[in-house]
């Protein structure tokens, strides 16, 4: 079975591109033959490590060239790159006479369905059905928004098959017929279990609007005033780090918060802590909160849309906080603090639940969706 996952690039630290090279280095290892087809890759060597059988093509679209560009230029620009990419895309399927055809819900995913080169195609998106609407950006660019969550609609529903991550997400899309869940699987099967005994707390996500870490650091000077030789490390990298160094300096928190650069055996960072933090705006299946608990660590997460809800039991393996109740997490944090052994009771309780998640369990949901397509 011959199988082509469409995306933007594979040099990014991010959950869609760990869980591609998961996915992919599955798949090969168990005699699919796999292939990555990028529009920006620019010649940038994958972060994930992928296994030398995979093949990739880059179609150099470079969408990511007029990214800052003026509002009327930028939407020119990716009109002719979207013409560009179809081209493009269309001549390169042709020739590879694939099985199957996944877009990941990038650039692709508005003309791939048209695209008649023999193959089923799937789209699986790693955000939520309101992705779109929750940037909150209003006048031209807000209606920009409203339509193309109207669209999404539309589109998802030409494809053979749409994948999302969550149940809660199902359900916003409503009554499709070509729906299914399947969640992400944990990145790694962690033999060890964090002991829960140092002083730090750990979050990860890129230093983007997305994963509000603004709130984290103003959480975190709520947390610091009153268990001060805790400390909190944020792992990731982004457009809005100086913005965080500044907020950090502000509040003369300098030695408690460390902004941590990406790093690639983030499982020893997970064990060396415990408690892990999510205060994302929306999510589609959160790979921290997997991570996280596949090492035994307790979670405290907004309950946003979509996955925090379809991986926490609230008080059971951590707890879910209200969009923005910046004091309620707080006070969650020093509880689990100075409660040691709830804090242990929920990592281990952690640790249980992270088996719903099995990479076995969850490929062979994948296996299974192929076959269904093909038969």
């Amino acid at each position: 079975m011959r199988i082509v996952y469409c995306i933007a690039g594979t040099y990014n630290s991010g959950g869609m591109e760990r869980v591609l090279a998961n996915k992919a280095n599955y798949l090969v290892k168990n005699g699919f033959e796999l292939i990555i087809v990028t529009s920006d890759q620019k010649g940038r060597i994958p972060y994930f490590q992928l296994d030398p059988a995979i093949k990739q093509y880059d179609l150099e679209i470079n969408y990511c060239d007029t990214v800052h560009a003026k509002f009327l230029r930028k939407v020119m620009a990716y009109k002719a790159k979207q013409k560009k990419h179809e081209q493009k895309l269309n001549a390169l399927l042709n020739d590879l006479k694939a099985d199957l055809v996944i877009s990941m819900f990038d650039h692709e995913v508005s003309f791939l369905h048209k695209i008649k080169d023999g193959s089923k195609k799937i789209v699986e998106i790693h955000f939520s059905r309101y992705k779109r609407l929750q940037y909150g950006r209003k006048g031209i660019l807000g209606f920009i928004d409203q339509y193309r969550s109207k669209q999404d609609l539309f589109l998802v529903q030409q494809y053979d098959s749409f994948v999302v991550l969550t149940k809660e997400d199902k359900g916003y899309w409503g009554e499709l017929q070509n729906i299914s869940v399947i969640p992400n699987a944990n990145s790694f099967e962690s033999n060890e279990i964090a002991a829960l005994e140092n002083k730090q707390v750990i979050a990860v996500g890129r230093y983007d609007y997305q994963k509000g870490f603004e709130d984290l650091i103003n959480i975190w000077e709520l947390v610091h005033q009153q268990e001060p030789s805790w400390k909190l490390n944020i792992y990731g990298k982004g457009e809005l780090q100086s913005k965080f160094e500044q907020m950090i300096k502000e509040r003369n928190l300098e030695a408690s918060i460390q902004l941590c650069s990406p790093i690639k055996d983030i499982q020893n960072a997970y064990l060396s802590s415990s408690i892990c933090l999510l205060t994302s705006r929306y999510e589609g299946l959160p790979m921290t909160l997997l991570e996280a608990q596949a090492c035994g660590l307790p979670l405290i997460a907004y309950a946003c849309k979509c996955g925090p809800k379809d991986i926490i039991q609230d008080d059971v393996n951590g707890y879910l906080i209200e969009e923005g109740d910046q004091k309620s997490m707080a006070e969650k944090i020093v509880f689990l603090i100075q409660e040691t052994e709830k804090r242990k009771a929920m990592g281990r309780e952690a640790k249980r639940l992270s088996s719903n998640f099995e990479e076995e369990k969850v490929m062979q949901q994948w296996i299974s969706l192929f076959n269904k397509l093909l038969s």
